[in-house]
C-alpha cells in the first residue's frame, strides 16, 4: 500500500507564497505521473499540475506562471510551489500518484488565501 502525506498548507495573504510537499512511501519514479489536485466545497476536484515520470509538466491555465511542480527523487517527495497566491486558490490540495493499475491519494492539506 502506498502512502502519500501532504504538508505545507496554511493561511496566507493574497500575493504571498506557499510550498506544498507530498512525501511518498515508494519511489516516485515508479509512478506514471505525480499530480496535484484541489477541491473546494461543493465543487469537483480540479487537476492543478502534473509531472510525468519523464519530467514533463502540465498546468491548469489558472495557475500557469504562478505554480511550479517539482520533485526530489532522493526524498521521494513532490512539491508544489505556489506564488502570487489569490483568494480563488483557496482549497484543499491533494497529491495523487498515478500507478499502472491503481491511483493513490493523500489526505489533503488546506490552503487559505485571504484578500
Amino acid at each position: 500500500q502506498v502512502q502519500l502525506v501532504e504538508s505545507g498548507g496554511g493561511l496566507m495573504q493574497a500575493g504571498g507564497s506557499l510550498r506544498l510537499s507530498c512525501a511518498a512511501s515508494r519511489n516516485i519514479f515508479s509512478f506514471n505521473a505525480m499530480q496535484w489536485y484541489r477541491q473546494t466545497p461543493g465543487k469537483q476536484r480540479e487537476l492543478v499540475a502534473t509531472m510525468t515520470s519523464g519530467g514533463s509538466t502540465v498546468y491548469v491555465d489558472s495557475v500557469k506562471g504562478r505554480f511550479t511542480i517539482s520533485r526530489d527523487g532522493a526524498k521521494n517527495t513532490v512539491y508544489l510551489q505556489m506564488n502570487s497566491l489569490k483568494p480563488e486558490d483557496t482549497a484543499v490540495y491533494f497529491c495523487k500518484a498515478d500507478g499502472d493499475f491503481l491511483d493513490y491519494w493523500g489526505q489533503g492539506t488546506q490552503v487559505t488565501v485571504s484578500s
